[in-house]
């Protein structure tokens, strides 16, 4: 046995005492889940989920503050103030000499300049309440933009939940995948330890060579190295699908009797027809897109508005005093009130606001396009998520007559062995070729699932 073989064999002794050694440690609870309680633990344990829960209550608000806008406006005002006293000057802004000043009733009179007798103390009260009328539109294409902004935020939300669940389904099947191979690599690890057993007997009775027994004891620690492979990758896989759903004291194994029961219910010769139409129907993606159009064009009637005038209608009750507003003041309260129409319209938005609507228009039609563009893509995708799911279907039944072969092939490799008519190298050759094609039938089953789950993530019905 050469340095190098000593070396590779000492690494796997090594590797297998640290990986039994680790799993010492880990003390955790098993659950075995299968996909659709792990779509349930995401929807209340994921922080997306979470996010986009708080974005649509954010967006119920904003529908609510937009319709708030169609209410009357209430406003009450009162103040208390100090009035210091009036000076009365001529125009040359001098306060000594008189100042001819007509009063009502009673004619010319000459009053002295300087300070005037004023009332100190004054207060007031103003209730005003005003309703619109008319704003082009504005107020009605404001409260539909904000059920859009709802019913997107709706869509986000689902769209994230859809998203999960992919990410779920490849965490899920990654384990599936390492767990059916860990399950091969046992099989091939129990046959080979009785042929080590046949090997050993026969090299007692010198008709095995040594080098034989070595070469075939190296294939035995090359698949223990694989199953600490599998095993490590297991791992990591399970860390990360825990921190998915927060639960990092428990051990989730796939449910692979519920996963297997897929190949039966699913109806192979569905039609791609029906699987475009489903996504036309529910891809989220050109619902959005969608919305998108819709939200363009109340952008443009909001845009629209701005060049119309404004029209409230406006009640205002004042209660206020001293009565300062003519030269004498009246030390007493008075009270007004009016009832009227407003009228508010900047006539500069006639020209300003025009390339404000062409730019609304073009946004209106690049939304259009991007819809469009979304049908393609969705379109390509579901093609060849279907047309990869029937390519992994006929590889699934190519597999299984290679494992077939294969399997009768290793046995009559190690019968004609044990009879001394086939070479070592012919055996192994055989095992190698068993090992291969039963990896290959475990890697096409969880292709088929894994496009069968795309083609359900596409249509965005997981």
């Amino acid at each position: 046995m050469t340095k190098r073989r000593f070396f590779v064999l000492g690494l796997v002794y090594l590797l297998s005492a640290n990986l039994c050694f680790t799993q010492s440690l880990v003390v955790a609870d098993s659950v075995r889940v299968s996909l659709p309680e792990l779509f349930v633990w995401a929807d209340t344990a994921c922080v997306t989920m979470r996010l986009s829960a708080s974005a649509v209550c954010a967006a119920n608000e904003g529908v609510l503050q937009a319709r708030s806008q169609l209410f009357p406006r209430v406003g009450v005002s009162v103040s208390g103030s100090y009035i210091g006293d009036a000076v009365l000057m001529d125009r040359n802004f001098s306060a000594r000499g008189t100042t001819t000043v007509i009063l009502p009733g009673v004619g010319a009179q000459c009053v002295d300049n300087g300070l005037q007798p004023t009332p100190h103390w004054g207060n007031s009260f103003v209730f005003e309440v005003s309703q619109v009328i008319f704003t082009g539109g504005a107020l009605k294409a404001g409260v539909e933009l904000a059920k859009l902004n709802e019913r997107i935020a709706e869509l986000d939300m689902a769209k994230n939940r859809q998203e999960i669940r992919f990410v779920l389904v490849g965490y899920y099947l990654d384990l599936v995948r390492l767990a059916n191979r860990r399950r091969v690599v046992a099989q091939h690890l129990a046959q080979t330890a009785q042929v080590l057993q046949l090997m050993r007997a026969r090299e007692s009775e010198g008709v095995v060579l040594v080098n034989d027994l070595i070469r075939y004891e190296l294939k035995y620690k090359q698949l223990q190295l694989s199953d600490v492979q599998l095993s490590e990758a297991e791992n990591i896989i399970g860390h990360q699908l825990r921190t998915l759903l927060h639960r990092p004291d428990c051990v989730l194994l796939p449910d692979t009797q519920a996963l297997r029961a897929t190949f039966t219910t699913f109806d192979a010769s569905l039609p791609e027809s029906i699987w475009q139409m489903c996504a036309g129907d529910s891809n989220l993606d050109i619902r959005q897109a969608m919305l998108a159009v819709d939200v363009a064009d109340k952008q443009v009637k909001v845009v629209r508005a701005a060049s119309l005038p404004k029209v409230a209608l406006v009640a205002r009750d004042e209660l206020f005093g001293p009565y300062t507003s003519d030269l004498i003041p009246v030390d007493a309260n008075v009270n007004a009130w009016f009832v009227g129409l407003g009228v508010n319209y900047d006539l500069s938005s006639i020209w300003q606001n025009r390339h404000a609507i062409r730019k609304a228009k073009a946004t209106r039609e690049v939304a259009r396009w991007q819809a469009e563009t979304a049908r393609e893509r969705v379109d390509n995708d579901i093609h060849a998520a279907y047309s990869r799911m029937l390519t992994a279907g006929i590889e699934i039944e190519t597999q299984r007559k290679q494992v077939e072969l294969a399997a009768r092939n290793y046995n009559t490799m190690l019968s004609r062995y044990s009879n001394d008519l086939a070479l070592l190298t012919d055996l192994l050759d055989a095992s190698a070729v068993k090992l291969q094609a039963d990896m290959a039938l475990v890697a096409a089953e969880i292709d088929w699932l894994y496009y069968y789950y795309q083609l359900k993530f596409f249509s965005h019905t997981l």
